[in-house]
């Protein structure tokens, strides 16, 4: 059976996945790109410069192997964007999945076919639902578990994430939402490595011990 994994989902030092004030300017909040900069700086990232590192070689394991996504509504719009019909995203015309993108909302709505291969499509279901639905379209790949923060715990909480890549950036937020409420014990779940890279951040790699 395909794998069900996260990639380079970044947390402050005090477990933030996001800021607090999200809209459609600021998509992650009071955070801005704080979380992400280390991964802006990367070959994977820029293509043709970047470095070539600890955090390149995580970055690059994103794409392959996947066949479709699952994400939050706070992931792909801001609140109130349900109320937008033309409203298509917060990822741009292209954007970076390249695969069926399945959105967890209440707000339902039809697909919406993008450039590169993203075509979103809207479900109102629970973890275990969507993950379902998203192995069959996933044709054999593995399942990406793109974020945010609640839905991951979500996924986490139901036990049906079998690897995790959780970057913690050396920043405090203080306010937003946070990965690891209500997952006391995780540890007992997974087998868990630490890797510091140069630019300040660690990468930790979490894999199921059960499946």
């Amino acid at each position: 059976m395909s794998h069900v994994r996260v990639h380079n989902f970044a947390i402050s030092l005090d477990g933030f996945g996001t800021g607090e004030g999200q809209s459609a300017d600021t998509h992650f909040g009071h955070a801005g790109d704080r979380l992400h900069q280390w991964m802006f700086a990367t070959r994977s990232w820029q293509q043709t410069a970047g470095s070539s590192g600890v955090d390149h070689v995580f970055a690059q394991q994103y794409g392959p192997g996947i066949g479709a996504e699952i994400m939050g509504a706070g992931k792909w719009g801001h609140p109130g964007w349900h109320e937008d019909e033309q409203w298509k995203g917060a990822w741009g015309p292209n954007p970076p999945f390249h695969t069926p993108v399945f959105v967890l909302t209440h707000h339902t709505r039809p697909s919406i076919e993008m450039e590169g291969g993203t075509t979103f499509h809207f479900l109102d279901a629970s973890p275990a639902e969507a993950l379902e639905t998203a192995r069959k379209a996933a044709g054999g790949q593995d399942v990406r578990i793109g974020g945010g923060a609640t839905v991951i715990r979500d996924f986490l909480a139901a036990g049906l994430i079998d690897h995790m890549h959780v970057v913690q950036v050396p920043i405090l937020l203080g306010r937003g939402v946070r990965l690891w409420d209500g997952l006391e014990s995780l540890e007992d779940a997974y087998d868990i490595e630490a890797v510091s890279a140069p630019s300040g951040v660690t990468h930790l790699t979490f894999t199921a011990k059960s499946r």
